[in-house]
């Protein structure tokens, strides 16, 4: 998708079907390497997660020229998307949403857009945001992109779908619930001018470099994991996110200790949980006996959950499974038999469990 896409002769609905083209071919091509086993789950993870961000940053481009032919453009201005989650983290697996958030700055003099029909700087970035949400979400006759997940945009739900910069700044440095920051380690600006992307990646940095309590730190993040497991908790070990020791266990210790250690050492701070463990013990914030079980339960757990969720739509039933996506699992998890996979899944579980009750305190 390139700039001579979005001339005026060719319609939304066109782009809108390229768009869907490309990504479920490049994602597909993605998914024959995971299964052929050429490339392991880190690997897929920062593919899948590329790809989302070129189509986000083609689509951005579309939809603000949209923009700009009825309603001009907001002298000074520009937004930034800034990518959360599995994707900020490039953790993205063949079946992952798009979590993130927008952020618009423009100069204080400004008070609307240039076009014949101008709008005030807050509604044209609520509007571009509305559009390249539909743009990325919205099925057409070529299928759909991705689910788009707002929420952990500032004030949530209840807020505005982008935020001024300044909004954003004094949101995180006073507002901000611990969840919110654990979240904002995976903050990652993917598209945008240059100018406003280093300010809100300065932001970032910012909030996450504030001093903390470290037991008030802990109760917080102990509350929400109990919540959590209160709400979807599980003894399935093949629900590998919810399930004690699993993905959520081994996320939440990582963003426990990079809000610890980042006021006095920045360098931990990483959006990939696997990076930031390695960080963490190399600045001697996870003990050496910790990362030798985190670094390498990470690496099994996202390959597992690679297949799964690209061979899946629902849970995974071993009872019910065919041979060959066992043999994929076995593959994944370097397992004899499928009876060694799982024993040394469960044992890998509990030692992470143990684990975040050891270090989240």
């Amino acid at each position: 998708i390139t700039e001579r896409d979005w001339s005026s002769d060719v319609c939304s609905s066109d782009l809108l079907d390229r768009a869907r083209v490309v990504g479920s071919e490049q994602a597909f091509l993605i998914g024959v390497r995971v299964l052929s086993g050429s490339i392991n789950a880190s690997q897929a993870g920062g593919a899948y997660a590329l790809l989302a961000e070129r189509l986000i940053g083609a689509l951005q481009g579309f939809v603000e020229l949209e923009l700009s032919r009825n309603h001009g453009i907001v002298p000074g201005a520009g937004a930034v998307v800034v990518a959360m989650g599995k994707l900020g983290g490039h953790e993205m697996t063949a079946s992952s949403d798009l979590d993130l958030i927008v952020v618009y700055d423009f100069d204080e003099d400004v008070i609307e857009s240039d076009g014949s029909r101008p709008l005030a700087p807050s509604q044209y970035y609520s509007r571009m945001t509305q559009r390249l949400i539909t743009a990325l979400s919205a099925p057409t006759a070529e299928g759909t992109l991705y689910e788009v997940d707002m929420r952990l945009r500032p004030s949530g739900q209840s807020g505005p779908l982008a935020a001024r910069l300044d909004t954003f700044i004094n949101y995180q440095n006073k507002e901000a619930w611990t969840w919110e920051h654990m979240a904002l380690t995976r903050a990652r600006v993917v598209t945008g001018p240059p100018l406003l992307r280093a300010k809100v990646e300065a932001a970032i940095d910012a909030a996450l470099r504030q001093p903390r309590d470290r037991t008030k730190l802990a109760a917080d993040v102990c509350e929400m994991r109990e919540r959590i497991a209160k709400e979807k908790g599980t003894d399935n070990i093949w629900d590998l996110k919810q399930v004690r020791g699993g993905l959520v266990d081994m996320e939440f210790i990582a963003q426990f200790l990079q809000l610890v250690a980042a006021h006095e050492h920045p360098q931990v701070l990483d959006q990939n949980t696997a990076a930031a463990l390695r960080k963490l013990a190399r600045h001697g914030y996870l003990a050496a006996e910790h990362a030798d079980v985190l670094i390498p339960a990470s690496e099994l757990v996202h390959d597992l959950t690679q297949i799964l969720r690209l061979c899946l739509d629902g849970p995974f039933t071993p009872d019910a499974a065919p041979k060959g996506l066992k043999e994929l699992l076995m593959r994944a998890g370097d397992a004899p038999t499928f009876q060694a996979l799982e024993t040394r899944l469960s044992d890998t579980l509990a030692q992470i469990h143990a684990i975040f009750n050891d270090v989240v305190v």
